[in-house]
């Protein structure tokens, strides 16, 4: 499952299945168009889905970096369920980053990363890959290791989307646009915003 999960994981089936994969004309969080959008917070809703999504991808990530993870690292919103679940099955710590006014990321409410700490960053959904790479960075800027990132869903097409090994839960290479060039708002549908992210500047 480096650089993504199988487009033809179960975890599809499960996302189609409670809800969570949905078809339509949306906004994405990066800004980009999609004729689908997938929320994992609907998967995560039932709690012994949550657990089961958590093992699942903290066996995945104990499969590719080994031991030596001292703690998981998620950016919020998005992250921090998965996370939390992630790390509960590595028996590690669980932090996570969250944006500043509209700013970057950053490590709040007492949160701290140690100098040479081991950290696994863990997402729901990666597209553009954005807030994986902020997180990073506030790993990286305070002196710990980034190990791997995990997501439940790797929709970046892309074979290696990091400098650090990827793995998911499931890979799904869906089409996005830049707004000028999506043909949904060339036909007039009405564009959804369903995200956690404010609308980009």
């Amino acid at each position: 499952m480096t650089g993504g999960g199988p487009a033809g994981s179960p975890w599809v089936e499960v996302l189609e299945g409670c809800g969570a994969l949905v078809r339509g004309h949306f906004r994405l969080s990066s800004g980009l168009h999609s004729p689908v959008y997938v929320q994992c917070a609907l998967l995560l809703a039932d709690p012994r889905r949550a657990r089961r999504a958590g093992e699942a991808l903290a066996g995945a990530l104990r499969d590719r970096v080994g031991g030596g993870v001292d703690s998981v690292l998620s950016p919020a919103l998005g992250g921090v369920i998965i996370g939390h679940e992630v790390a509960a099955a590595l028996g590690v710590p669980f932090r996570f980053t969250e944006r500043q006014g509209g700013g970057g990321m950053a490590l709040r409410r007492g949160f701290r990363l140690a100098a040479g700490e081991s950290v696994v960053v863990v997402e729901d959904v990666v597209t553009t890959g954005r807030s994986t790479r902020e997180t990073i960075a506030v790993a990286a800027d305070r002196g710990a290791r980034v190990l791997a990132v995990g997501a439940i869903l790797d929709r970046t097409g892309a074979a290696a989307p990091f400098e650090v090994p990827f793995v998911s839960l499931a890979g799904l290479d869906l089409p996005s646009w830049e707004p000028d060039a999506c043909p949904l708002c060339a036909e007039g549908t009405p564009v959804e915003k369903p995200g956690s992210r404010p609308d980009p500047a």
